[in-house]
């Protein structure tokens, strides 16, 4: 169960990443972020008025729970601006495994927190900081524009590695345990939707001539996000975490094969190599964390 539910939270999340990348190049990156956040905090907000044991969960939430968990959540919303603009200038198939570098935060904060870290974990980190240092290369084309968006892309996917980082040491250690993830995600998303409405006020021609049926790829990106995360739940609670947040991580790995097919990306053996070794490294820090 663990195995078969790691792979498909990959997947949905692999689809996700791709999505928002279209998403943000037709709608914009924070209008495209509001309305993902809309559907979230819908169907959340959905869930917790069916469930009064999630309700009574977060209005018991002792209040420094909630104070740090709206903290994690605007890291999170953050993360996801961050992320939106370097899917809507860079190529798919190099973002969307640098984001995946998220666990090197996460586990650097825990450590400089007082948390011991196993050698296997500092060898993740040490791997995944070359991958990115590989990466971040400046590759001997003369297109400089293409050169500025490429590394421009790479800052944002950094960013958005750090944002998330952050956010996900933040719930774990805080949030997490006194709201429960239901409670967390709906955090998320409202914290999300008051950043973000003055987005929907605006409409401007360009907005406004968008086919209907575009407005599909939104509700599928959030929804692929929320099924990702109801997958890697179920998987967390019949099986090994570990094994489940390992396998969930290929999702860079989904994404990049997705732009690799759609889009047509090309990447360097340089860049390529990159991406792996940033790949195994988080695999080895979520492993043995």
């Amino acid at each position: 169960m663990d195995v078969s539910m790691g792979l498909l939270a990959a997947v949905f999340w692999g689809v996700t990443d791709f999505l928002v990348g279209i998403n943000a190049r037709l709608f914009g990156v924070r209008r495209s972020v509001f309305f993902g956040q809309l559907i979230g905090l819908i169907v959340m907000s959905l869930i917790l008025l069916m469930s009064s044991r999630h309700l009574m969960r977060l209005i018991d939430a002792p209040l420094l729970a909630i104070m740090l968990g709206m903290l994690a959540a605007v890291c999170a919303v953050a993360g996801a601006l961050a992320l939106a603009n370097a899917f809507a200038i860079g190529k798919t198939a190099l973002v969307a495994p640098l984001v995946t570098s998220y666990g090197v935060v996460t586990t650097l904060i825990a450590w400089v927190a007082g948390e011991t870290l196993t050698n296997w974990q500092f060898t993740g980190v040490f791997i995944c900081v070359c991958g990115v240092l590989l990466v971040s290369r400046r590759p001997s084309v003369r297109n400089h524009t293409s050169v500025r968006q490429g590394r421009a892309s790479i800052t944002y996917a950094l960013a958005a590695a750090l944002c998330y980082g952050t956010s996900l040491w933040l719930q774990g250690t805080y949030a997490l345990p006194a709201l429960g993830p239901i409670n967390m995600l709906w955090l998320i998303y409202i914290i999300g939707v008051a950043v973000l409405w003055r987005e929907v006020i605006p409409m401007s021609s360009r907005q406004s001539a968008i086919q209907l049926k575009a407005y599909g790829t939104l509700c599928a990106a959030s929804l692929c996000n929320l099924s990702g995360f109801a997958a890697f739940s179920l998987g967390a609670m019949s099986g090994s975490v570990s094994i489940v947040t390992v396998i969930s991580t290929l999702s860079g790995g989904i994404a990049s094969v997705l732009g690799y097919i759609f889009h047509s990306e090309r990447l360097t053996a340089l860049q390529v190599s990159g991406i792996s070794f940033v790949l195994i490294g988080a695999g080895l820090i979520h492993l043995y964390g």
